[in-house]
C-alpha cells in the first residue's frame, strides 16, 4: 500500500515553510499540484526536484485513477495546492476519501491557512466560528447572506478582488450596518493589510479604493438577543393575535400568520390564543 500526504504550503511568505513540510516533500515519489508551474518554483526554492502531476478542480476525477495507481504501486504521493492547506477551498478532500476507501496510509502536514490567519487577526470572537468559503455570485448572493443573518458565530468568507466592492455593499443590505467586520488583504505578504470597523465604514472605505490581491472577510456574528427585546416581540405578537381573533379569524389560521410575522413557534402562538380566550372568560 502507498501513502498519501496532504502538505500545507505558504500563503504568501516563503519563510513559513516548515521542517516537516520539507521532509514530506522530500519523501514523496510524486507531487500532485494545483499549478505545476507555481509549485515547481516552490520546490526549486526548497532545493527539491520532484516529478509533478497537475491536480486541480476540473481534473480531479480524471486524475484520481492515476493517483490511486501510484498508491497501489506502493509509492508516496504528496498533494499541495497553490497556497495554504489542501482540501480547504482547494482540491484534496476527494482523493483523500478515495485513498482511505482503498486502504492506503494517509497523513496531513499542518501549516498556513488563510481563514485561521484572518480570524486570529480580525479581533473578533474566535471561540466559535463558521467558514463559508467563496460566496455565491450574482442574484444568489443576497438571499445567501440573508440566510446567515441570525448566525451568532463569527463568519469567514473568501472573496476575489473584482467582487469585493459589490459583496460589501450587499452585506450592508443583508446585515446591520453597525455589524463589525475585518477585511484582510494579502495575508503574510509584504503588503498585508487589515481593515477593521463596522460594515458601513468598511464598505465605504473600499468603494473609494481599487481592490487588489487576495481577500478574507471576517464578519461578527449576530448580537445576542436582549431579554427585553424578546419580551417586546412576544407582547407585539399577543396584541396582533388578539386583533385577528377579535376580527373573526379562526384560531389556527391566526396563530399561523402571527408566528410567521414574528418568527415564533406556532405552538407558542397558539397557546397565546388559548390564554387570551381564558382571560376573557
Amino acid at each position: 500500500m502507498g501513502k498519501l500526504i496532504l502538505v500545507a504550503t505558504p500563503i504568501g511568505n516563503l519563510d513559513d515553510i516548515s521542517t516537516r513540510q520539507t521532509a514530506a516533500l522530500q519523501e514523496a515519489d510524486l507531487v500532485a499540484a494545483e499549478d505545476t508551474r507555481h509549485s515547481g518554483l516552490l520546490l526549486q526554492h526548497m532545493g527539491l526536484k520532484k516529478p509533478l502531476l497537475s491536480y486541480f478542480q476540473h481534473n480531479e476525477e480524471k486524475r484520481e485513477g492515476r493517483l490511486l495507481a501510484e498508491l497501489e504501486a506502493g509509492r508516496t504521493v504528496a498533494l499541495i495546492s497553490d497556497a495554504g492547506t489542501p482540501g480547504i477551498c482547494d482540491p484534496g478532500s476527494a482523493i483523500l476519501r478515495a485513498a482511505v476507501h482503498n486502504g492506503h496510509e494517509t497523513d496531513a502536514i499542518p501549516g498556513p491557512c488563510a481563514l485561521i490567519q484572518a480570524l486570529i487577526l480580525s479581533g473578533l470572537p474566535t471561540e466559535r466560528f463558521a467558514f463559508e468559503g467563496f460566496l455565491p455570485r450574482g442574484q444568489a448572493l443576497l438571499p445567501f447572506l440573508q440566510s446567515l443573518r441570525q448566525e451568532k458565530r463569527t463568519l469567514i468568507f473568501y472573496e476575489a478582488p473584482h467582487r469585493l466592492q459589490n459583496t460589501l455593499q450587499t452585506m450592508r443590505q443583508a446585515f446591520e450596518p453597525e455589524r463589525p467586520i475585518a477585511v484582510c488583504r494579502e495575508l503574510t505578504k509584504k503588503f498585508q493589510e487589515i481593515n477593521r470597523g463596522t460594515l458601513a465604514e468598511i464598505a465605504e472605505l473600499w468603494q473609494q479604493r481599487t481592490p487588489k490581491g487576495e481577500f478574507v472577510l471576517v464578519l461578527g456574528g449576530a448580537p445576542a438577543e436582549q431579554p427585553q427585546a424578546a419580551e417586546d416581540i412576544r407582547q407585539n405578537a399577543r396584541q396582533h393575535l388578539e386583533r385577528l381573533l377579535s376580527g373573526g379569524m379562526k384560531h389556527k389560521a391566526a396563530a399561523r400568520e402571527v408566528a410567521a410575522v414574528y418568527s415564533l413557534p406556532i405552538s407558542e402562538v397558539y397557546q397565546m390564543g388559548l390564554d387570551l380566550k381564558t382571560a376573557k372568560q
